[in-house]
């Protein structure tokens, strides 16, 4: 459009590594989709609303001023404002009244997003940037837990219209960082997949109740001395490490009362990791409910209006 006096929305998850971008149309839908690896670790101080500014110019020169609603770690304390945790339970409603809206040169405005934390988590607090938007997207209405797969995945609890509770389980960066960095895995080929037996044969590992095979730790060098035994092939090393620290999260998980088995499970994300999340919750015998793509857009919007009304 060319109506300077219609200011399109624009979505910014702005994290650690990367960034991503939806620009939106009038029915709020997605028109387009702009990713990066320029996360806030690669911009300097100070340099925030400049890289900003030059990544969004070609949608700026097309439609005028925007209205940019952004979340995740450019919200952090090493982001461009350091925004507040909103303390749970909390309602989309408690997370607009924190939101800050700034004016920006060539008439953007840019209202960022607050993060949340769980003051009853032991020993410390918890926290979370941008995982929430996708919550309140997926929807606060149904009393469900919510699995959000990640680097440090949440677990979140969904009571009464509210983000009741959450817990965060550094799987997946536990994950790379022994397959990739490990004596451990020195003999491992190749890269993890969660579609065959290896994957499955970790999680049948992780929920291991015998007695038998000891704790995490016991059962990861399990895997190397499974390779040395002839019983693991190279290749199917990083994925039975996989299956294993999934499936481990989930045991914990319910060892914590996140769930028991028939429960509902949703879990909600963009990549791949939903799949594999979606493969792990039915193989502990929890109940799997579908959700759909884009809940950080969604979310994003519905706290903007709630700010905005």
């Amino acid at each position: 459009m060319s109506d300077r006096t219609y200011r399109h929305t624009v979505v910014l998850d702005w994290g650690t590594t990367g960034f991503s971008a939806a620009l939106l149309d009038e029915s709020g839908g997605v028109r387009e989709v702009k990713t990066g690896d320029l996360g806030i670790q690669s911009v300097p101080n100070g340099e925030h609303e400049k890289v900003l500014s030059g990544e969004l110019a070609d949608w700026r020169a097309r439609c005028g001023g925007l209205s940019i609603i952004a979340s995740g770690m450019i919200g952090s304390r090493n982001g461009w404002i350091e925004m507040p945790y909103v303390p749970t339970p909390a309602s989309a409603a408690d997370l607009a009244a924190a939101a800050r809206t700034i004016e920006l040169p060539h008439g953007d405005t840019l209202t960022l997003l607050p993060g949340l934390t769980d003051r009853t988590a032991h020993p410390h607090s918890d926290v979370m940037r941008g995982e929430e938007t996708q919550l309140v997207g997926f929807g606060l209405e149904r009393d469900i837990v919510v699995v959000l797969p990640g680097t440090h995945t949440k677990w979140a609890e969904l009571r009464g219209g509210q983000i009741h509770r959450f817990r965060t389980f550094v799987t997946s960066e536990v994950f790379n960082t022994v397959a990739h960095h490990s004596f451990l895995m020195k003999a491992a080929k190749g890269e993890a997949s969660a579609t065959g037996q290896a994957f499955l044969d970790g999680v049948k590992l992780a929920m291991d109740d015998s007695g038998r095979a000891g704790g995490l730790l016991t059962r990861l060098f399990s895997l190397r001395t499974a390779w040395l035994a002839g019983e693991l092939e190279q290749q199917d090393m990083r994925s039975r490490l996989w299956g294993l620290v999934v499936g481990w999260e989930f045991r914990e998980a319910r060892e914590q009362n996140w769930f028991s088995p028939g429960d509902p499970i949703a879990v909600v994300g963009d990549d791949h990791l939903v799949d594999v999340y979606e493969v792990v919750v039915e193989a502990f015998g929890a109940r799997l409910v579908s959700a759909g793509r884009d809940m950080a857009i969604k979310g994003a919007q519905a706290i903007f209006q709630h700010a905005a009304s």
